[in-house]
């Protein structure tokens, strides 16, 4: 493989002229309350249409489902058990060391009698509740595998669509390890143009192009917090240089280790990672799976140093076979 993860400066990678930080998220997913805050502030700054029905899904308190092309900010309810939180803790204390201080197991809790009717918050249950979001990757697959540039690289690290740019050819669909982006869609097949002007039918913008969470770009240049910090109620989601984010990360988890809460880890922190690390970075409270994150991202580029390689070895193999057969022939 060749090694496009380790530490880097994608804003210098990207040739900007004027040095700046780069910024980022911190997602705290500790504190988060599902109250979807951030999921409205962000539909209403950046005026992305309704996504669906908007009916509850029968597999959790959740009516988006998943990230897409008009829902930038999902917030995942998981609902665990006792069984499958002291699962967590385990898998937490058998994980590499992050640089945070190693603590013992938590104390043994009391088991609830069967007659207790103690309510759903107690360490016997959980929600664990994660506001996701667009990784904006050191290494980006979609910026990588862009046909036409409408993706860039801005000069905070973070990577956006150019709506005006986009051909909608979905290439950056296919580049995306985490499953972010999408191209939107108004729910019709018919072409574009016959679907304008229909009474009684809205209109939605940048249809057939990809969409995706900006980072709030517009906000940014104007040196405001992204919207769905900004509404935040318990500051589950923070903002700023992403030197900074990762540094308060790894001291929230290494509290939460002190606590005996082993669980808590964090993802998209490890620059040797297959993305190079991510600019959104997560504090989870078990598996990457378990939120529906993968547990090794990959840019899929990544592979393509050695792919060129033995496609030249064939080609090689294959011209002297040639050349051995039509000497042969002559002879």
């Amino acid at each position: 493989m060749g090694q496009l993860a380790g530490p880097t400066d994608p804003t210098a990678d990207a040739h900007w002229e004027h040095s700046h930080a780069r910024k980022g998220f911190f997602t705290d997913t500790s504190i988060c309350i599902g109250c979807k805050a951030c999921e409205v502030a962000c539909k209403e700054w950046n005026q992305n249409p309704q996504d669906g029905e908007l009916e509850l899904l029968e597999s959790s308190y959740d009516n988006t489902g998943a990230l897409g092309a008009s829902t930038w900010r999902h917030v995942a309810f998981v609902e665990q058990d006792s069984e499958r939180i002291e699962e967590a803790r385990e898998s937490g204390r058998k994980l590499v060391s992050l640089g945070m201080p190693r603590v013992g197991p938590p104390e043994a809790r009391p088991q609830p009698a069967a007659e207790d009717t103690t309510p759903p918050d107690t360490p016997e249950f959980r929600w664990l509740m994660s506001s996701d979001v667009c990784k904006h990757c050191t290494h980006a697959g979609c910026l990588d595998v862009c046909p036409t540039g409408a993706l860039f690289r801005t000069e905070h690290g973070t990577v956006v669509v150019q709506d005006d740019v986009c051909n909608g050819c979905g290439t950056c669909v296919a580049g995306c390890p985490f499953g972010v982006i999408e191209r939107r869609t108004d729910g019709t097949a018919a072409p574009r143009t016959e679907r304008d002007g229909q009474p009684g039918k809205p209109e939605v913008k940048n249809v057939g192009v990809a969409q995706k969470c900006t980072l709030c770009y517009d906000r940014m240049v104007d040196d405001q917090t992204p919207a769905c910090a900004q509404t935040c109620p318990t500051t589950s989601i923070k903002y700023g240089e992403h030197e900074d984010m990762v540094e308060t990360a790894r001291h929230r988890v290494a509290e939460m280790h002190a606590q005996g809460r082993t669980e808590a880890r964090l993802y998209g922190a490890n620059e040797l990672d297959g993305v190079g690390g991510t600019g959104s970075v997560f504090l989870l409270l078990d598996e990457p799976e378990v939120y529906g994150l993968p547990p090794d991202p990959r840019v899929p580029t990544a592979d393509l140093p050695r792919m060129y390689q033995r496609a030249g070895l064939a080609a090689a193999g294959m011209l002297a076979a040639a050349a051995l057969a039509f000497a042969g022939g002559r002879s």
